[in-house]
């Protein structure tokens, strides 16, 4: 790789040039979820759902964990206090399928609700998106696999991430899994975003270790890979740049002191900047890749695609632009300097990923992972198939899968 050295950290837009060549590009950014933040805001779910219903009556969706902990029943007291006739279903399970969003929806049509709360992980808001889907445009969840394929509106969506790590909250995507194949589709449209997203960091305090280390993985390689994919605009590597800047101080704090508010706080903030980013630019290869291992061997998400991203990171790279983006998410993130040369800022933003799989303790390669060898091809061409990696900032195919999966498996 050519040495160059590195001139600035980030884009200076009070220069006249940089300024010109940043509007000359334009950008459509969707950024239209209300974002409350702050410790107990999820007090004031009652006064939103007020805001949002017509008829006061209210699904709940959510899993069994998050009932455990507590928060359902906090929510439920608030959204009653409120005045509001509330439906539970408390089934989601992790990677839903499209058995759990039916489910749902039978729920939600008995009830007659007009208005949807999901609280909880990724998994807890795709079943509430998918929900919404079916019950107010009809058929299956297989009917809306893509962008755009909703043609009538949706109910009012309010989601409560408990965790810092998917950024669904800030999405109009559904994935929901097929009960056959247990291929995700990826079910997206404007009208399934959520009105008002819920940031309350005290709700993530109760999260596992694992669930920690796992959502903050995710998190990170949403910031990562954000950042230099194909659809990729201004504003939106703002956002992945912001997200990994939070992500990566506050990853190693949340692992050593899981009561520390402050961090929890800058860790799901980074999620939903990452979101955001996600919504306008998509991501690649290594969400390509993560998805087979997990439909294979029950390779957690956030762990699957972290393991890929530094071997991604190094492919990506060779490209001229992707590696001058690698080198600012390295500087942003205090791992590289602005006299270091390019390779040595994307060598080190490499090692950081590594480092922050050790500090999760989540091995590096395949193998530990329960991968064998001779499923590689097999698993290149799967990811070939999967729609994340058209946004590669490099174009990716099987043959250049099987050398990612290669060079991680061992």
């Amino acid at each position: 790789m050519e040495q160059q050295p590195v001139i600035t950290d980030l884009p200076d837009y009070s220069a006249p040039s940089q300024l010109a060549q940043s509007l000359s590009v334009g950008f459509d950014l969707r950024a239209h979820p209300r974002l409350v933040f702050g410790e107990n805001c999820v007090n004031r779910v009652g006064e939103f759902a007020r805001e949002l219903s017509t008829n006061g009556k209210v699904l709940l969706v959510t899993d069994p964990g998050i009932e455990e902990a507590g928060h359902v029943t906090r929510v439920l007291t608030i959204l009653k206090d409120a005045g509001l006739d509330v439906t539970l279903f408390d089934n989601v399970i992790q990677n839903p399928t499209t058995v759990e969003v039916d489910h749902c929806v039978e729920t939600a049509r008995e009830a007659d609700i007009d208005t949807i709360i999901g609280i909880g992980g990724g998994s807890a808001m795709d079943t509430a998106k998918g929900c919404n889907f079916l019950l107010t445009n009809g058929g299956a969840m297989e009917d809306y696999w893509g962008v755009g394929k909703a043609t009538q509106p949706m109910l009012p969506l309010i989601a409560i991430p408990t965790t810092g790590g998917t950024g669904s909250e800030c999405q109009s995507f559904a994935l929901i899994s097929r009960v056959d194949t247990h291929a995700k589709m990826a079910c997206g449209d404007p009208k399934a975003m959520a009105k008002i997203s819920i940031l309350d960091p005290t709700l993530t305090v109760t999260q596992p270790p694992i669930v920690t280390a796992d959502t903050g993985l995710d998190a990170i390689s949403h910031a990562v890979e954000t950042a230099v994919t194909t659809r990729r605009n201004e504003l939106s590597m703002m956002y992945s740049r912001q997200a990994f800047r939070l992500l990566v101080a506050n990853f190693p704090r949340v692992l050593e002191t899981p009561n520390d508010l402050e961090a929890r706080a800058g860790m799901q903030l980074g999620a939903a900047f990452a979101g955001t980013a996600i919504e306008n630019s998509m991501l690649g290869a290594a969400h390509a890749t993560a998805n087979p291992l997990t439909a294979h061997y029950n390779v957690i998400h956030g762990q699957a695609v972290c393991v890929m991203l530094p071997a991604v990171v190094r492919f990506n790279a060779e490209d001229p632009e992707a590696r001058k983006t690698y080198v600012q998410l390295a500087i942003v993130a205090g791992v590289a300097g602005t006299h270091d040369t390019e390779t040595e800022a994307v060598d080190a933003l490499i090692a950081r990923l590594q480092e922050l799989l050790d500090l999760a303790m989540i091995p590096r390669t395949l193998s530990p992972h329960g991968v064998p060898r001779s499923d590689l091809p097999m698993l290149a061409s799967e990811a070939a198939t999967q729609w994340t990696g058209r946004f590669n900032p490099r174009p990716v195919g099987q043959a250049e899968f099987e050398a990612l999966y290669t060079e991680v498996w061992s």
